[in-house]
């Protein structure tokens, strides 16, 4: 009998391709999301699976008591529903804060309630470390590091909610951080850096390296902000996927702990200088640039830490920097009637 699992925000990108993950090794799945920005992901399962192959729910996480009702009898509650764009926040912060830190809270209460204590896996985000404008940084030719630290930022890096958006999502964080301690609910979080990959329709606020993808296959205007030497881990989804199997199967070891999940320091991109000559060279062409000022909350550098997911999960990125980029770029070309 396989477990039975409950997907907020299933029909996005992570978790579309969760749900696919799971319904393929026959586990069953309620799949729990407004659809308020595309239903193309819940198409692709039903023609994947069929019709009946999972429950869908539609409803948002804001209201209490339909999470509540849909997450009776979940064993293992993937929370991926939310508001994703830092500049979103900044232009509807109540919104943001209904999405992500109500939203989370109503979750984490459905799981609470339901008396099945059910493993509780929340992706949170590497904003809520902030700018971290005490880490001293190094600028070279193509990118920024930082000076100091080597494997990147630690779990122990302190908290800076910068931004609506790294408010409501730090919110996020630490109840389910704390619902472990309080009401021992098997809670991981994990802090996601950039994270990319197969049916993710990126946009120009949310998935920049789908997006940059996207923009380059289709023609459309690419507009770089600050000065492109901005750098992130990238993580190829699948690689995310396998952190979230590893956080069921070692629960015992992984309940209450905070994670960094990222590409790590050997799978870092300058966000132009670095990515516009690959992209050029997949494409055979030059592509069609314009530049903008510094956003708010955008750091110079951000890349994880990731050696305690390493350490105590035994999980590690599989996919580099080069595969990925190439796995999406063939995806996007060839499914262009998507875009």
């Amino acid at each position: 009998m396989g477990k039975q699992y409950l997907v907020t925000g299933g029909a996005g990108f992570i978790g579309s391709n969760y749900v696919h993950r799971l319904l393929k090794r026959g586990e069953k799945v309620i799949v729990y999301d407004n659809l308020s920005r595309t239903t193309r992901n819940i198409e692709w399962l039903k023609k994947e699976f069929g019709e009946n192959a999972f429950e869908l729910v539609v409803g948002d996480v804001r209201d209490a008591d339909r999470i509540a009702e849909a997450g009776r009898s979940a064993d293992v509650i993937v929370h991926l529903a939310g508001q994703v764009a830092v500049t979103t926040s900044v232009i509807d912060p109540r919104d943001d804060f209904g999405s992500n830190a109500l939203g989370t809270f109503n979750v984490l209460e459905a799981a609470r309630l339901s008396d099945r204590k059910p493993i509780f896996i929340y992706a949170s985000t590497n904003k809520v470390y902030g700018g971290m404008e005490d880490v001293e940084l190094f600028e070279e030719a193509t990118r920024w590091r930082y000076k100091d630290l080597v494997n990147g930022c630690p779990e122990t890096q302190p908290l800076d909610f910068h931004s609506p958006y790294g408010c409501s999502k730090g919110t996020g964080d630490q109840y389910v951080r704390d619902y472990a301690r309080i009401y021992d609910l098997p809670t991981v979080v994990f802090r996601q850096s950039c994270i990319y990959g197969t049916r993710q329709f990126g946009i120009e606020d949310q998935g920049w390296v789908a997006w940059f993808i996207i923009a380059a296959v289709m023609g459309k205007q690419i507009t770089i902000y600050g000065d492109g030497k901005q750098v992130r881990d990238i993580l190829f989804v699948d690689d995310l996927l396998d952190a979230y199997d590893l956080a069921v199967e070692k629960n015992q070891i992984a309940r209450g702990q905070v994670y960094n999940l990222g590409g790590g320091p050997s799978n870092v991109m300058s966000i132009w200088a670095e990515f516009q000559p690959k992209l050029e060279k997949l494409l055979g062409d030059k592509l069609k640039v314009s530049r903008g000022d510094w956003r708010p909350g955008d750091q110079r550098v951000f890349y994880a830490d990731i050696s305690k997911a390493e350490k105590e999960l035994g999980w590690k990125p599989k996919i580099n920097v080069e595969a990925g980029v190439q796995k999406l770029f063939d995806w996007v070309k060839e499914n262009k009637e998507l875009f």
